[in-house]
């Protein structure tokens, strides 16, 4: 019980982010997996294509 009352105090002291925040946070996540994603499409690509002229 006592290590549930100490959880409860320090989520009270948490500080939680704006909606704003988190629309920002959320965006900057999503873009920045479809870049990474986008990326390594790339680089598969680019691998791919370079082992077929050499295997071929």
């Amino acid at each position: 019980m006592k290590f549930l009352k100490s959880v409860a105090d320090e989520m009270k002291q948490v500080t939680w982010p704006t909606g704003k925040e988190l629309a920002k946070y959320t965006n900057t996540v999503v873009v920045t997996t479809i870049l990474f994603a986008l990326f390594f499409a790339v680089v598969d690509f680019g691998i791919t294509e370079a082992m077929d002229l050499i295997l071929n």
